[in-house]
This record gives C-alpha cells, sequence and structure tokens, in this order.
C-alpha cells in the first residue's frame, strides 16, 4: 500500500487546481481509493482498500471557517483556482471564507465533494478526465 512519504512526495508537485489531474493519477495508482482534505488546518486523510488509512498530519496554522457558505462566490474562486490563477494556500483562504470545511475526492467516482461545518455536501464536480 501507499505511504505518507509517496503521498508527500505527490502532493508536493500540485502548484494550482491546473496541476490536479496528475496528482489525481498519481495516488490513484498508488492504491488511493478517496481522500478527505480539512480546510481548517491542512491534514488529510487517505483512504486505500480494506480499511487502509494514512492520515497526512496538520499543515498550517488553523483557520476559521465561516459559519455560512457563501456558494456562489465560492463557485467563482474555485475556477479560478482550477484554471491556474490561484496557488494552493490562497484558495485553502478562500474556502475557509467562503464556509467550506474539507473536500472529498472519490477515486472510482471521480468526484470532489464539498461539504460545509455542519457535514453537509453543498456542491459535488465531477472530475473531467
Amino acid at each position: 500500500m501507499f505511504t505518507l512519504e509517496q503521498l508527500k512526495e505527490s502532493h508536493s508537485k500540485v502548484k494550482s487546481g491546473a496541476d490536479f489531474p496528475s496528482y489525481f493519477k498519481e495516488i490513484k495508482e498508488l492504491g488511493v481509493t478517496h481522500y478527505e482534505a480539512y480546510v481548517s488546518d491542512g491534514r488529510i486523510d487517505y483512504h486505500g482498500a480494506d480499511h487502509y488509512i494514512v492520515k497526512a498530519p496538520a499543515k498550517y496554522t488553523p483557520l476559521t471557517i465561516a459559519d455560512v457558505v457563501a456558494i456562489d462566490h465560492f463557485k467563482l474562486e474555485l475556477l479560478a483556482h482550477q484554471l491556474g490563477k490561484t496557488d494552493f494556500l490562497t484558495f485553502i483562504t478562500m474556502c475557509a471564507t467562503t464556509g467550506i470545511e474539507k473536500w472529498e475526492i472519490c477515486m472510482d467516482k471521480k468526484t470532489c465533494a464539498y461539504f460545509d461545518k455542519l457535514g453537509k455536501v453543498v456542491l459535488v464536480e465531477r472530475i473531467p478526465f
């Protein structure tokens, strides 16, 4: 199965949303079935077959997540990030200020679901590859 070191190496190549397709492919090939990325502190839980899990620790000082989701603003900024117009830290900060608590990537379904503080799904996107 995959290791934290392998996952860190893959993630280090992501500079903007434009880099996501190659990252997705690389970690799927490592055996990741899905993962949850937490906006508040950057920790990530990577899941594999047979309940295998690797937890990447917090990466930065905790951010405050807004109580109310500003979905229209979030969608605009998400698109800008996906086009490579913002770096990852800018994206994370935007997620916090627009009320996004975490996202979950499902490798088999090729989806990314964004959640609010209450655990409610606020947006699901198909990953187009």
